[in-house]
Parts: C-alpha cells; structure tokens; sequence
C-alpha cells in the first residue's frame, strides 16, 4: 500500500501538476532569464541617453520577423486585443523599464519590477476572479524581499523619476499579463504568431514616442549592434514566444513570479562581469527569493497533506 505521501505524489503527477508542469515552467524562465541581462547590456554595451530607441530595437525588428515567419495576422476583435496586450506587455513596459534602468542603480530598478507578482496576485482577484490568496501575497512579499537584500545597497540611488518608471513597468507588465490569461490566444495563431502581433504592436506604438522625446536614433557601432541583436532576437522574439506559450498553459500567479529570476540573473552577472560581490545578505536573499519562486509553482492541494485533503474534500 502506499504510504500518504507518495499517494500525494501520484495524484500531483495524475493532474500535472506540479511536476508535470515542470518542462513548462523551465522553457517559460527563458525569458525572465534572459530578460535579467538587460541590465548588463544597457549599461555596457548600448549608447547612453536613447532607452526609447532600445525599446524599439527590442520589440519592432522581432515582431516583424515572427509575422513573415508565421504569416497569421489578428482577425476582428483581436486587433484591437493584440494593440492593446502589445503596448501593455511590450512597448509600454520596454518603454518605462529602460527609463528605470538608465536612471536607476540596477538593484534599484530590478527591486521595484519584483513588486510585479505582487500586482497581479490583486489583479486575479479583480480580473480573473479568482479567490483572494494569503499565500500568494505572502511569498510575494518574500519574493519582492528576498530581491532587495540581494541588489540593493546603502548607497542606492533614488531617482523619483526613475522610481515611478520603474513601479509604472511593474503595472504595465502585470495588468498585460493578466489580460493575455483572461483573453487567452485565439485559435489558429502560433505562439509565435501571438508573440510577433504583440512585439510589433508596442513597436509601432514606441517608434513616434521615441522620435518625440529622443530625436533621431543614435550612431551604432559593433558593440551596440551586438547589444541590440542580443535584447531584439533573444530577449525579444525568442524570449517573448516562450512567455506567451507559458502563460497559456501555466497559472498567472505561477508565471509571475518567475520574473524575479530576471534581478537574481542581473546580479549574478553582475558579480561575474562587473566585478561586484555577493556578501552572506545576498545570498540571504538569494534563498528567498528562490523559495518564492519554487512556492509560487504549487498548486494549494500540494502544499500540505492538510490542504489536500480539505481541498478534495470540498464541494465543487
């Protein structure tokens, strides 16, 4: 006979989840991972003074390579859809992110779009209506907490401008996300379809407000091509497809709070390119915020033999 845990187990793997889930939520930290070397290539590799510029660099040249690729356009209502998840998920969100992270320490910046699970732990309340989670909004704390003891610092920097940029990122991404769930994806369009609607979409939206607030593009040299093609062709198309694919096959809550593995990548390659140390505090946080993201991927029947059997023993 088997004992109750491993009977746990079994029913957790009979319904997918969470270990059947697990391909999913690897290929779905992609682009979270990816999205963490943002940082590193803004600072580093990009010209100063033109993050509109790498917005659009990011979102428009993929999403236009997903449609000749694909070649499946919006039909009726989800033109409008797709305009609107693209300024939400891409050009709104690229727009204030590179804002932050110009004007802002990158522990700063990345401490602010951790408050993202957060905001969509509310959102599935109101938009999804889903029932309030103390557990959610527990490990989101955690998760927002366990990214600032890892990226901030006593010396970090407080740009107010930079601040709501970077809060107004979190939003933007929450309130997309949350949208793409309860929309879903229609049938007949590829992720990679869905993906490159959304990526031209907020390109098309950030090239006028790059001209108004930048002015021309700038000169590009080697290394800031090299930098572009990184954030457009891996941090864009591939990046964006994989997170579009997970959002349709995986919890919102599940898929949100991956996006804190983007400030611990940051940090990482912080430590390994920039030279910058990771004392017992950062790793302190390091654990926390790996716990946040390892609960946000149980389903409430796993977390306890307690809660499973309430939970099966419940009315539908």
């Amino acid at each position: 006979m088997n004992s109750p845990a491993a009977q746990r187990v079994s029913d957790g793997l009979s319904r997918g989840a969470p270990y059947g889930n697990l391909s999913r939520v690897v290929l779905t930290a992609i682009a979270p991972v990816s999205w963490g070397t943002t940082y590193v290539v803004v600072t580093e590799l990009l010209p100063p003074g033109h993050p509109l510029f790498a917005a659009v660099m990011r979102a428009l040249p993929a999403g236009l390579i997903a449609l000749a690729i694909t070649r499946i356009l919006p039909r009726g209502g989800w033109w409008w859809k797709a305009a609107v998840l693209g300024v939400l998920n891409i050009g709104l969100l690229n727009a204030l992110l590179f804002i932050a992270a110009e004007r802002l320490p990158g522990g700063v910046a990345a401490t602010l779009a951790a408050a993202q699970p957060l905001i969509v732990a509310m959102l599935a309340v109101i938009v999804l209506h889903e029932q309030p989670s103390a557990w959610r909004l527990a490990w989101g704390v955690t998760g927002v907490a366990g990214v600032g003891l890892v990226v901030l610092g006593p010396t970090a920097a407080l740009d107010p401008t930079g601040i709501v940029a970077g809060l107004a990122s979190a939003a933007s991404m929450a309130l997309g996300l949350t949208l793409t769930k309860r929309w879903g994806r229609p049938a007949g369009a590829t992720p990679t379809a869905f993906a490159g609607w959304q990526l031209a979409a907020g390109g098309l939206f950030l090239v006028p407000v790059m001209f108004l607030v930048e002015g021309p593009p700038p000169a590009i040299d080697l290394t800031a091509a090299l930098g572009y093609l990184w954030l457009g062709l891996v941090g864009g198309l591939i990046a964006y497809v994989l997170w579009f694919r997970g959002i349709g096959t995986l919890p919102v809550t599940s898929v949100a709070v991956l996006v804190l593995l983007s400030p611990l990548v940051a940090a990482v390659l912080g430590a390994l390119l920039l030279g910058q140390t990771l004392g017992p505090i950062q790793l302190v946080g390091f654990g926390l915020a790996l716990a946040a993201i390892v609960a946000g991927q149980l389903p409430a029947s796993t977390r306890s033999p307690d809660s499973v059997s309430t939970s099966e023993g419940t009315p539908k």
